[in-house]
């Protein structure tokens, strides 16, 4: 897409963007990828015109083939992490056939099988304006961007990208990679959560974050703070239609048992010992982390397109503060029994077995 369209190459691009000091990239996760720029409000139109162009690029064979190099570089420095080796390897286990295990960046095997026709083809079918949201915020002329957006896509293909969501499998099972790129012990739990849909998702937020998402959590002062573990994290990921909650953990190889073992105590007394003192500390660091968020236009322009993109309606950031706020002691029971705090899925990721 950075390579350029009919209009300009890929240096006219860089060379475009830079004259009107544009902060610009772009970034991918499972279920959505999003173009953005960052400009002074004067150069809101020509910034709207460049981030436009890119979604109408040249797919040129040379560009397809120099980026699949590009890919295949960032496959092997991810490869090189073994906590990221531990995170697709829990999502490719836990979803099974579901297209949310699927590697974001890809397989090598994959990469090198693509075609430029492939991707064209996958482009026509998805990069419409029927498939695509604009956000914007800052100080900005609201009519004057909506004319300006229109007219830059009017000619853009209707089409209407089918999507299917099914259920994932969430499998149970326990998995053991062995890999030289490995010095400690990677440890990996999950299962099931509340979906992007579901309001469940604002207590499976502050359930995950009481239990390992600070300093201050639970899994910090059994694990880090006994010197158990080097961290320790908890989680949760709502998706389009599903979720999922998670633990992760790295520690000395032979702690990995302990560890776990550790884990699951905590999860399950979970309920009868949340505490209203640690669920007021909880919900105030939420907020404030919400806020601060919010304090730069990026932050509010990025917020505001997910939001539109994966429920399709608008809430104001008091109205997801309030909701927050509300949560009690009493909803986080209510939640772990429709959710109980079960792993489903066990993943570590350890050095080869010299023995």
């Amino acid at each position: 897409m950075f390579k350029g369209s009919a209009h300009r190459g890929a240096e006219e691009v860089n060379r475009d963007f830079d004259l009107i000091g544009a902060n610009h990239n772009a970034f991918t996760s499972s279920e959505m990828t999003a173009y953005h720029a960052s400009v002074l409000p004067e150069h809101i139109p020509r910034a709207t015109e460049l981030v436009a162009d890119l979604f109408r690029p040249a797919l040129r064979d040379a560009d397809f083939d120099e980026e699949k190099g590009v890919i295949l570089e960032e496959i092997a420095m991810y490869a090189d992490d073994p906590s990221w080796t531990l995170y697709e390897a829990s999502l490719c286990a836990y979803f099974g056939s579901h297209p949310l295990a699927y590697p974001v960046l890809g397989t090598p095997e994959s990469i090198k099988a693509m075609r430029r026709d492939d991707l064209a083809t996958y482009f026509r079918q998805h990069y419409a304006a029927s498939n695509t949201v604009v956000s914007a915020a800052g100080r900005i002329d609201f009519d004057a961007f909506v004319q300006k957006v229109e007219s830059e896509t009017r000619d853009w293909p209707k089409v209407a990208p089918l999507r299917v969501h099914g259920n994932p499998p969430a499998n149970t099972t326990r998995i053991n990679i062995e890999t030289a790129k490995a010095t400690r012990g990677y440890l990996g739990m999950m299962w099931p959560g509340p979906s992007e849909q579901s309001d469940d998702r604002y207590v499976a937020g502050l359930c995950a974050y009481i239990l390992g998402g600070s300093d201050n959590s639970r899994l910090y002062w059994a694990l880090v703070d006994q010197g158990v573990a080097q961290e320790a994290d908890c989680g949760n990921t709502s998706f389009d239609c599903t979720g999922a909650m998670s633990v992760s953990a790295v520690c000395d190889v032979g702690k990995l048992t302990e560890v776990e073992s550790i884990v699951r105590a905590e999860l399950e007394k979970f309920k009868d010992t949340v505490a209203d003192e640690e669920i007021h500390r909880a919900r105030v660091k939420m907020s404030t982390a919400a806020v601060l968020g919010g304090e730069r236009p990026a932050g509010r322009m990025t917020r505001l397109g997910v939001m539109m993109l994966r429920i399709g309606k608008y809430s104001s950031l008091e109205e997801e503060l309030a909701k927050c706020l509300a949560i009690e002691r009493l909803d986080l029971q209510n939640f772990v029994d429709r959710w109980p705090l079960l792993p489903r899925l066990v993943v570590t990721v350890v050095p080869p077995n010299k023995e």
